[in-house]
């Protein structure tokens, strides 16, 4: 145990105990809105830190209710445009992202990557845009059709990087039908490792896709051009369906 960490069984303890609350801002789970529900119910003091730029009102809403807090950290300026323009009434307090600086440590330049490998980060898109196969599934059917016009050099070797909100197996049978691609499911333990021989990285609007961006690799979002337009604000993100030759239809 680390010292001054205390560990608590319920969330009425852990605030009875602090001077206030600090919550992620993650839309995949309840943990965080029932404590800030708790705390808003308490007069309790509540910080959300919102680590993407996606989704922000719906990241505080359960079941057709909103729960504030009374305060939103973001960590870069496009974060905190975005937020502003959402959240008017709430104090937005931009802070130094420290996770992004600690995984860049771990990269090297794309310059110096020997075996270069092409990393595909997934993500639920919890959409179906029209059709009858969830969007993550359409989107990594665009991408590997499309694959040829980035010209990479012959049996590139192509990692699949599960989101940890996917569940194990998730993609298995797709990697087995994709015949005639060197195609593998990452199982590194961050983001940082999962690129260290990444020259290329793709994804749907992932935020390892701007931890990418940062890094210097060529970064290419996946979605289709039946799906809503990308979200991510970040200059220097190229597109597949607007690649000389990408198939435009929609249907």
């Amino acid at each position: 145990m680390f010292p001054g960490i205390k560990i608590f069984h319920s969330l009425e303890d852990a605030l009875h105990s602090s001077s206030f609350l600090i919550t992620g801002a993650g839309w995949g789970g309840n943990i965080e809105h029932e404590a800030r529900k708790l705390a808003k119910k308490s007069n309790f003091k509540s910080v959300a830190v919102v680590d993407h730029w996606i989704n922000y009102e719906e990241r505080f809403i359960r079941d057709g209710e909103k729960i504030l807090p009374n305060e939103i950290w973001v960590a870069d300026k496009f974060a905190l445009n975005v937020a502003c323009k959402i959240f008017q009434e709430i104090p937005i307090q931009q802070i130094p992202n420290l996770y992004l600086e600690g995984e860049l440590k771990s990269l090297r330049p794309i310059d110096r990557i020997e075996n270069p490998e092409l990393v595909y980060m997934l993500e639920p898109t919890r959409a179906y845009w029209g059709r009858d196969e969830p969007g993550e599934f359409q989107a990594l059917d665009y991408f590997i059709s499309h694959l040829p016009l980035l010209n990479l050099p012959t049996e590139t070797l192509i990692r699949l990087r599960p989101h940890p909100a996917d569940e194990a197996h998730k993609y298995d049978g797709w990697i087995k039908r994709q015949l005639g691609h060197r195609i593998l499911l990452d199982s590194s333990r961050s983001v940082s490792e999962a690129l260290v021989n990444a020259k290329w990285v793709v994804g749907c609007e992932s935020s390892a896709l701007i931890i990418a961006l940062i890094a210097g690799r060529e970064v290419y979002c996946s979605l289709p051009p039946w799906a809503p337009p990308c979200r991510l604000p970040h200059e220097g993100l190229r597109y597949l369906r607007e690649l000389k030759g990408a198939s435009n239809a929609i249907l």
